[in-house]
C-alpha cells in the first residue's frame, strides 16, 4: 500500500486541505494624517437655556464646566455636518476622496434603522470606491473607528480609511428636562488615517460592561413609539452620579493599559484628549493619572457641550487650531459611555 502524503498544517497545527489563500498585498503602520470639524452656527448660552428649565448659570458650570454649547439647525443634518468636517479632513491630509477605501461614522443620533449614513457620506464626498458603514458605540464610537481603521491599514484591507464622528444628540433630548438639558451638543469631527513608516496609533484598550447598559439609555424604544405615537417619543436619559463613578475611576485603568500597551508613560505624551463629558470627570482623570502640568488637556466641553462620538475629533481640532498641540506630538485618547463601552488609544498626532 502506497505511503501518504501527511496534510500540510499550519503554525496552529491545524490542517491545510484546500488551495493557499492570497495574502494582503501590502501592510502597513497605520497614523492620522489629517484632520476637520464642523461646529454648527447657533451658539447657545446657560442663560439662554436657563430660559427653560429651572436652572442657573452658576450651576451648570460648577456641575459640568460648560459656559455654552451648539446646537445644529434644520440645515445642519448629520450628513452636512460629517461631509463638511471630513471635506477639511481630507483637505488636511491632501488625499483626495476616491483613495479612500472604508468610511466609517460613529454615531448614536441617526434615526434611521435603514439605509446606515456613511455610505451617503462616502457617495457625497466621491468615495466610489470605499466601503462605508456606521458603528454605534455611545461617547466611545470614535475611538472605536480609529481602532477599526488602524487593524484594516496594518492587515492591508485598506489603504486610507476616513473615521468620523458626528451627533445630532439635541434630536433626542428633553429640553425642558433639567437633569440633561444642558448637557449635550452638536457637531462632527473627522480624520484620515493612513499608512506609515513606523506606528503612529497605538494598540486599543477597549471593552463594555453591559450589566450598566441602562445607565445611559432611551426612555423607551422606537417600536414601542411607533405603536403608540400619542405617548412620549423617546428621548436621551442618564443616571448622572452613576455614569460619574464610573468614568472617574474605572476609566483610569484604562487609559494606563493603553500607555502600556503603546510603550509609553505619561511623562512621554504632548497632549490628553478624553471624551469631553463633564469638566469634574476630566480633572479628576487628569490627578488620577498623575498627568504632568505642562501637558495640554481637552477641555472643549466648556464651548462645546458633551458630543458624545464627536467629541474627541472636535476637541482635537480645537486644540490644534489654538496651538495648543503640534504636528507629530503624541497624546493619549480615551473615549466612554453608553454601553457602557469604552476604548483608549496613543496616537501619534497628525
Amino acid at each position: 500500500m502506497p505511503a501518504q502524503t501527511p496534510p500540510v498544517t499550519d503554525q496552529s497545527g491545524h490542517a491545510q486541505t484546500g488551495r493557499q489563500i492570497a495574502g494582503p498585498d501590502q501592510a502597513s503602520h497605520a497614523r492620522i494624517l489629517g484632520l476637520g470639524g464642523y461646529r454648527p452656527r447657533r451658539v447657545l448660552t446657560n442663560e439662554e437655556i436657563c430660559t427653560w428649565i429651572d436652572s442657573t448659570d452658576e450651576w451648570i458650570r460648577t456641575r459640568s464646566g460648560i459656559t455654552e454649547r451648539r446646537w445644529a439647525e434644520p440645515d445642519e443634518t448629520l450628513a452636512v455636518m460629517s461631509v463638511q468636517a471630513s471635506s477639511a479632513a481630507l483637505a488636511d491630509a491632501g488625499i483626495a476622496a476616491a483613495d479612500i477605501g472604508c468610511v466609517i461614522l460613529a454615531t448614536v443620533s441617526h434615526l434611521e434603522q435603514t439605509p446606515a449614513l456613511a455610505p451617503q457620506i462616502a457617495h457625497q464626498l466621491g468615495a466610489v470606491n470605499a466601503a462605508a458603514f456606521d458603528i454605534s458605540a455611545g461617547c466611545a464610537g470614535f475611538c472605536h473607528g480609529v481602532a477599526l481603521a488602524r487593524d484594516m491599514i496594518n492587515g492591508g484591507t485598506a489603504r486610507y480609511v476616513l473615521v468620523i464622528g458626528a451627533e445630532r444628540l439635541t434630536d433626542l433630548i428633553d429640553q425642558n428636562d433639567r437633569a440633561t438639558a444642558f448637557i449635550p451638543g452638536d457637531g462632527a469631527g473627522a480624520v484620515v488615517i493612513g499608512p506609515a513608516p513606523v506606528p503612529g496609533i497605538g494598540p486599543v484598550v477597549w471593552g463594555a460592561d453591559g450589566s450598566q447598559s441602562g445607565v445611559i439609555s432611551q426612555t423607551r424604544d422606537w417600536k414601542s413609539f411607533a405603536d403608540d405615537p400619542s405617548g412620549p417619543r423617546p428621548i436621551w436619559q442618564m443616571s448622572g452620579q452613576q455614569v460619574f463613578r464610573w468614568a472617574s475611576y474605572e476609566m483610569v485603568p484604562v487609559a494606563q493599559r493603553a500607555l502600556q500597551a503603546a510603550g509609553i508613560t505619561v511623562d512621554d505624551l504632548d497632549a490628553f484628549i478624553p471624551h469631553q463629558a463633564n469638566m469634574r470627570i476630566i480633572d479628576a482623570m487628569v490627578r488620577a493619572l498623575r498627568l504632568p502640568a505642562d501637558v495640554p488637556v481637552a477641555r472643549d466641553i466648556a464651548e462645546a457641550g458633551n458630543t458624545s462620538a464627536a467629541s474627541i475629533p472636535l476637541a482635537m481640532e480645537r486644540m490644534r487650531r489654538d496651538g495648543q498641540i503640534r504636528s507629530g506630538g503624541t497624546a493619549l485618547l480615551i473615549g466612554f459611555g453608553a454601553g457602557l463601552s469604552y476604548a483608549a488609544q496613543v496616537v501619534t498626532l497628525p
